[in-house]
């Protein structure tokens, strides 16, 4: 685990993932989302994954790095991109229950909230294995105490 004051703006980690057709079945029951196109079979024993189960995992492989867990850390919102009309998130191509992910998780700013607290901004991307961006996530803000107990 790494202190907030070991954080280095640009600094990357690095982390794989995929999504079964259970986990998918079980998010699409907790969050009530009902979508025709999830709910039918794209590909051959695949399903496609809502953009918002893809984050979710994303953000819970990057509360499970090493460098991450243990830590105090909340997850406090997104700021949006002005290059992108004030958007933080954009997905490029579809993902599909069992297609893995390679996750990298980047610091693209870190600053002081008081004497207690800091706060590090993270962009997310993911691809797949052939490196395609899937996902790209930008300005992720989390609240992280400086000396974790």
């Amino acid at each position: 685990m790494k202190k907030f004051s070991e954080f280095i703006v640009g600094e990357s980690f690095y982390s794989t993932c995929s999504i079964s057709n259970n986990e998918l079945e079980s998010y699409l029951k907790f969050s009530r989302i009902r979508n025709v196109i999830l709910e039918n079979k794209i590909k051959e024993k695949q399903q496609m994954i809502s953009g918002r189960a893809t984050l979710s995992r994303m953000e819970g492989e990057f509360t499970r790095l090493e460098q991450i867990y243990g830590n105090h850390i909340i997850f406090l919102g997104t700021d949006g991109d002005s290059e992108w009309g004030n958007r933080n998130t954009r997905f490029l191509k579809p993902h599909y229950t069992e297609q893995v992910l390679k996750l990298k998780f980047t610091v693209t700013k870190k600053e002081d909230i008081d004497e207690e607290f800091g706060k590090i901004i993270i962009d997310y991307e993911a691809s797949t294995q052939d490196n395609e961006l899937v996902v790209i996530s930008k300005k992720n803000i989390y609240r992280i105490k400086k000396e974790p107990a």
